[in-house]
């Protein structure tokens, strides 16, 4: 069985294939609205929601999820209020996230590896609980995206046209804000609050070389965020190599490959 006969790998491979799941599908959703901020700031809630867990003595995955929601619930809110673009709620948003983390660091008494732990990421210490939460996250995720495909097509295509079809864009958008910081939240402990932002664009990025179909783009971009983390976590175990920067460096080199052959490429 090789490196599936422990526990810790086995576990590993299951957080490899709903993560990459996950990250890709959500990456399709930053990549067709051209919110691409908007992972690297909910990165940066997730992990001050676990700082601030950690500080607080309470579960870091559920604050970081918690913190998450919030923040997701109140960007769309917040620009309609303000008046401003959702780009720059969303770079607010990262510039308060980035100085609680930073500020929970401060304030932690002791060794700080479980939050650096956070930071970068360690897929080998998935729990199976953990995999239990991914697997339901990546249902309701694949579910909503079957259940609601022409409505995010309308609003991928272009968001005011959908609005005037009487497609509630709105809810949409802030429904893919949330489910955007869960799955960036849930993949703290496999990818890292640092490096979940590759893991979330390439892959989506890469499949958009390749096809113009939404409906094959998801695929494509779920496909291709899983083969990075297997290829990230295989390498990882032969050649002791930090797992989560291997996975970002493969999702780069698939990304790289993808341009090389792209038919749009050709065109051009």
């Amino acid at each position: 069985m090789g490196p599936l006969q422990y526990e810790f790998m086995r576990h590993a491979l299951a957080a490899a294939l709903l993560g990459g799941l996950g990250c890709g599908l959500v990456g399709v959703f930053i990549v067709t609205l051209r919110i691409p901020f908007l992972s690297v700031a909910m990165s940066h809630a997730a992990f001050a929601g676990a700082v601030l867990g950690l500080l607080a003595g309470v579960s870091p995955l559920a604050c970081g999820i918690l913190l998450c929601a919030v923040c997701a619930g109140a960007l769309g809110p917040f620009a309609d209020r303000a008046g401003i673009h959702p780009e720059l709620s969303i770079g607010i948003l990262f510039s308060v996230t980035i100085g609680l983390a930073f500020l929970g660091l401060g304030m932690l008494e002791g060794p700080r590896t479980e939050a650096l732990g956070l930071f970068w990421g360690n897929i080998l210490a998935v729990s199976a609980a953990d995999i239990r939460l991914m697997a339901a996250v990546a249902v309701l995720l694949v579910a909503g995206i079957v259940l609601f495909f022409k409505e995010i097509q309308a609003i991928a295509f272009h968001r005011e046209s959908a609005a005037a079809a009487g497609i509630p864009e709105k809810a949409m958008l802030y429904g893919v804000f949330l489910v955007t910081g869960v799955v960036i939240a849930l993949t703290l402990n496999t990818i890292g609050g640092l490096l979940v932002f590759g893991l979330i664009y390439n892959p989506p990025a890469a499949a958009c070389q390749l096809t113009y179909s939404l409906r094959r783009m998801f695929l494509l971009s779920a496909l291709f965020a899983i083969a990075s983390c297997l290829l990230g976590l295989t390498a990882s175990y032969w050649l002791n190599l930090p797992s989560g920067a291997v996975i970002i460096l493969a999702s780069s080199a698939i990304f790289g490959i993808c341009i090389l052959c792209s038919p749009k490429r050709a065109a051009r």
